[in-house]
């Protein structure tokens, strides 16, 4: 294992975030804070607890997720979409570095930047709600595996995107009504059995649930199922970036 390779891409990466802070860091950080004074003020009022919780402690793990998940998944495509539009790509590809190093690289990177926005976003959250969290490990299991997973997704779009177009279509068209729609709000107990079993086909819901569970032992879904849902996808990932390692799939070409 080259581990100066895996250093020098990660700390490259993580450069990026120290040179764009506004757009990384303050950017989420207000709109979160914009999801609280509204979401927390206005429904707030009108909700007064969801499952024995506050509404806005309820929500807090739910925008947690939404912001993890569009960082990771932004900072994982854009990190290898860049060597390939500018064409540096063919210096890394040439270089004596394995596939599986430049995947360590920009992915630890990116996963890292999402987690460094996650637990801001914790911090921020604070100012404005009461939190508890029951199980910080598993809380730390699920933020972990979730930033990990979405950087290797992300990884995925950025090889597969041809220009920005393609780029920004899951982070900003699929990502946010997923995550919307998949509890972030509200406890899918709300709806109509038809809608709840709808739901249970939205791959977000069980990553709020099951982190909202880690906080507040409260759960749409078994946190079982919901790790083992991750899991799924992770192993998912995996899978298709070995097949574009191996193909070379609009790397070499």
């Amino acid at each position: 294992m080259n581990f100066e390779a895996i250093k020098s891409i990660y700390f490259f990466e993580m450069a990026r975030m120290r040179r764009t802070l506004l757009q990384s860091v303050i950017s989420p950080v207000i709109t979160t804070s914009l999801y609280f004074i509204v979401f927390g003020t206005a429904i707030g009022s009108r909700i007064q607890e969801v499952g024995g919780v506050s509404y806005g402690s309820f929500i807090t793990p739910g925008l947690i997720m939404l912001t993890l998940l569009t960082q990771c998944i932004g900072n994982g495509s854009i990190g290898i979409y860049f060597p390939k539009f500018t064409g540096t790509i063919y210096e890394i590809l040439s270089a004596p570095i394995a596939m599986t190093e430049i995947l360590v690289g920009y992915v630890g990177a990116a996963a890292s930047k999402g987690l460094i926005i996650g637990l801001i976003i914790l911090a921020t959250a604070s100012f404005f709600v009461d939190i508890r969290i029951a199980h910080p490990f598993m809380m730390i299991v699920f933020l972990v595996l979730t930033a990990v997973t979405f950087s290797l997704f992300g990884f995925i779009i950025g090889i597969w995107a041809k220009n920005f177009e393609q780029l920004n279509i899951v982070p900003m068209l699929v990502v946010p009504p997923l995550t919307f729609l998949g509890g972030s709000f509200y406890s899918i107990d709300m709806l109509p059995p038809f809608w709840q079993a709808v739901s249970h086909a939205n791959p977000v819901l069980y990553l709020v649930s099951g982190f909202r569970w880690s906080f507040y032992e409260i759960a749409d879904v078994n946190p079982l199922i919901s790790l083992a849902m991750i899991g799924f996808f992770l192993a998912l990932c995996l899978a298709v970036l070995g097949w574009i390692f191996r193909t070379g799939y609009r790397l070499r070409n």
